[in-house]
């Protein structure tokens, strides 16, 4: 062989490019995605269902004319919701109610009777009906909730 030959370096080829994906990293993209839709419309779906159910609430409590009408409107929203959750706890009563209502005992004594027989009162201070309110709009939202579970 001759010396003269023209030889040259050995000459690496450009390093790969990082688009396209291999098409595995484009099928684990996918599933991602795919994840993440599902996940976003099953928030979207939970979030309007509670707003609907609290929307409901307030607008029975909207048609009621006093302060004893609307302890009446709360005492049967609960019991639709606890009807809802758990068929046959609507006719219930007196412990065993209680029980299915307010299970961890949060409802002070004062209002629990207000609940309970505040609709037959002569005058029911609007102050005690509104913090009843509150806490009987949370409840019915978890009764509603529980039977889902």
């Amino acid at each position: 062989m001759s010396a003269n030959l023209p030889l040259r370096d050995v000459q690496l080829p450009p390093a790969p490019s990082w688009w396209p994906p291999a098409p595995g990293y484009l099928m684990i993209g996918g599933v991602v995605l795919l994840l993440l839709v599902a996940m976003a419309f099953l928030w979207w779906q939970r979030r309007r269902r509670r707003q609907r159910w609290l929307q409901l609430f307030d607008q029975e409590l909207a048609t009621t004319a006093d302060a004893a009408a609307e302890l009446a409107a709360i005492a049967g929203l609960l019991r639709r919701a606890a009807r809802q959750a758990q068929p046959g706890s609507e006719s219930l009563r007196d412990d065993a109610w209680w029980q299915r209502v307010d299970p961890k005992g949060t409802l002070p004594a004062a209002r629990r009777s207000l609940l309970a027989d505040g609709a037959y009162r002569p005058r029911v201070d609007a102050n005690d009906v509104a913090a009843l309110r509150s806490w009987a709009r949370e409840r019915y939202l978890a009764m509603l909730l529980e039977r889902r579970r």
